[in-house]
């Protein structure tokens, strides 16, 4: 009677304790479908899902301007970028502004979709992130102090000399560029924080003898400047680089959309429309050319 009341409750037992392993395991698969299903999610799926681009972006004229008042975003990329979703019947939410060294983190945790400001692209980037076809290209010159005639684009080599010096920012083009091309060369290297103003001043003031800018930023330089610095005449600049909008890496569903959203406002000038109303300087900024040729009558 006794070994069978003992039997009875450890059945009684091992029956519950089996009702609670089972409904863990219930759990634990539901609780893992849900996020595999989210990991699965592509951003092409969450954005066509709520109608929203959720958008980074950095202030670097003429992609991004943010007007200091109203904090109303406007230039090439934030135009171009609201009339692609305009198209694609969805909308643009500009959530978080960001600098260069955390705007890839944001993309990497969600935080955003894509950055709206146009980024040039390169290799280290590229291991991260994809790119949108470029709106369109930055050409990169070779600045000298004006009247400066020592440099032209047939002895531009001559520089790649220890007796020259060459103004940079640590980390940025001039000084990629600078160590690419002219490693001999001694450099005159500011801070990441300091401002492009800084660096063609010391080229102005003879304390470098070259530096690499983008025309736009050396044009506004010069508005404060007048006839400081000149650009060594070339047929070809030293750097083109092209500005596209960036986002996560292996979203190829999104970036389809995107650029072939992109692709309807070049073809039918929207996007050149764009460019010349932000482009301050005339001539500053390469266009994206045409994929085709009109036939000869």
């Amino acid at each position: 009677m006794f070994k069978a009341i003992c039997r009875s409750v450890t059945m009684r037992i091992f029956s519950a304790a089996l009702l609670v392993v089972s409904a863990i395991a219930v759990q634990s698969c539901s609780s893992s479908t849900v996020q595999t299903r989210a990991k699965s999610e592509s951003l092409y799926d969450r954005v066509m899902s709520s109608g929203v681009i959720k958008c980074g972006y950095v202030v670097y004229f003429p992609g991004c301007n943010k007007d200091p008042n109203t904090g109303k975003l406007s230039g090439i990329g934030i135009d171009t970028l609201e009339q692609v979703a305009k198209n694609l019947g969805l909308k643009v939410e500009f959530t978080e502004e960001v600098g260069w060294g955390t705007m890839l983190e944001g993309l990497q945790t969600n935080r955003y979709d894509m950055i709206a400001t146009p980024i040039w692209t390169n290799s280290n980037r590229a291991r991260l992130v994809d790119f949108s076809d470029p709106l369109y290209y930055s050409p990169i010159k070779v600045w000298v102090k004006a009247g400066d005639k020592r440099f032209t684009e047939a002895n531009l080599s001559s520089l790649n000399n220890a007796k020259f010096v060459i103004a940079t920012v640590d980390g940025e083009t001039a000084e990629v560029i600078a160590s690419e091309d002219f490693p001999q060369a001694k450099k005159l290297s500011l801070p990441q924080l300091s401002g492009v103003e800084q660096v063609l001043l010391n080229v102005s003031t003879g304390k470098a003898d070259a530096s690499f800018e983008e025309p736009a930023v050396a044009e506004a330089f010069l508005e404060h400047n007048k006839g400081a610095i000149e650009s060594v005449k070339m047929e070809r600049p030293i750097r083109v680089f092209p500005n596209c909008w960036m986002f996560k890496r292996g979203q190829m569903e999104f970036k389809d959309m995107i650029d072939t959203a992109l692709a309807q406002l070049i073809n039918s000038g929207a996007v050149e429309k764009t460019i010349s109303k932000y482009e301050k300087h005339k001539g500053t900024l390469y266009r994206v050319a045409l994929p085709y040729l009109k036939p000869k009558e």
